[in-house]
């Protein structure tokens, strides 16, 4: 009760905004739960064996598999889970120096395990990718490769060579200034026009590439802003102590600046990930695009609602974990920090 009056019942403002919610939620929550569970079929084949008034989430049952690997093939999906596992048990397991070595290694065998065409296994063509597989993918190289690219241009940006400068704020400039459909439809549609005759580069690499490009020039100024705030003093002291300026900026400055910035590099990341959506635009199916396939299923004609809950609770499940992973090592990082 103390808590209640303190945090909910504090003011009258406060004790009004909190009879609104409740009151709001009063009025939507009923109604929900009872489409979503109460009147909800969770069995049928199609969607005639569904209740009309309620949810149908047989649509999910039936079209699970597909929602997650897309067109691959059913007997192949093992490829697909393992490939996920091994940089995660990886990064779970191993110390900080040989983890970016290991990392490595196995992003080349789940590389490997997802096309095939090596050591017996099937090949399996990059447009049969698709589903929650294709997000987690197009998110995790994003995330991957957006990073250190972006620190490498928020340094760029700041350093005193002026071709080095300009080079870097062009570049941010020049990719922050468009939108990320137009990078997505400039990749797979008119970048093959400027290829040699005979040269085809494979659509899903490039759009990997446009995602991996944009979501740097956003990652460098994220970075850029963690290094202004780092006091002057702290290169002083360090040019002080006899270190040259790459062992001040590696050792000394660096790592200050990505500290202080942890909620804008996650928050990049989370933007990452909701935007792999749009690869849609380019005719590829990834979690979003298949449900927009599945729903306009004859069988599934009226399913789309149930789709999307699940498309938003699949987003909502990556990147809440992200948040919460960054707060974790918001509060590590404060408490490793000398006093």
């Amino acid at each position: 009760m103390n808590w209640v009056r303190k945090h909910l019942f504090s003011s009258r403002l406060n004790s009004a905004m909190t009879l609104t919610v409740l009151g709001l939620t009063a009025w939507v929550l009923p109604p929900f739960l009872e489409w979503a569970i109460i009147n909800a079929s969770w069995t049928g084949e199609t969607r005639a064996d569904c209740n009309p008034d309620g949810a149908c989430w047989a649509f999910i049952r039936v079209r699970l598999g597909q929602f997650v690997f897309g067109f691959y093939p059913a007997a192949e999906r093992w490829r697909v889970v393992l490939a996920f596992l091994l940089p995660v048990i990886a990064a779970g397991t191993l110390k900080a120096a040989p983890r970016i070595y290991a990392l490595v290694f196995t992003a080349a065998i789940s590389w490997i395990l997802l096309s095939g065409g090596y050591f017996g296994l099937e090949k399996v063509e990059t447009s049969q990718w698709g589903g929650l597989t294709l997000t987690l993918l197009f998110s995790v190289v994003g995330i991957a490769s957006s990073l250190p690219l972006g620190i490498v241009l928020a340094l760029g940006r700041r350093s005193s060579l002026p071709f080095i400068r300009s080079v870097c704020v062009t570049f941010i400039e020049l990719w922050r200034g468009v939108p990320l459909i137009t990078v997505l439809f400039m990749s797979s549609v008119m970048l093959p026009l400027f290829l040699p005759e005979g040269v085809n580069f494979n659509k899903l690499l490039r759009a990997m590439i446009g995602i991996a490009l944009f979501s740097s020039a956003y990652m460098a100024e994220v970075v850029r802003g963690g290094l202004q705030a780092i006091p002057p003093g702290q290169r002083e002291a360090a040019h002080a102590l006899g270190m040259s300026p790459l062992q001040c900026t590696s050792l000394i400055i660096l790592p200050q600046a990505l500290r202080l910035v942890i909620p804008g590099i996650v928050n990049t990341f989370i933007g990452l990930v909701k935007d792999t959506s749009l690869v849609m635009i380019i005719g590829m199916f990834d979690l979003l695009g298949m449900i927009q396939a599945a729903s306009a299923d004859p069988n599934w004609l009226g399913s789309a609602i149930e789709g999307y809950l699940f498309a938003g609770f699949c987003f909502f499940v990556i990147c809440y974990n992200l948040s919460q992973y960054s707060q974790k090592l918001e509060r590590r990082l404060h408490q490793a920090r000398p006093r």
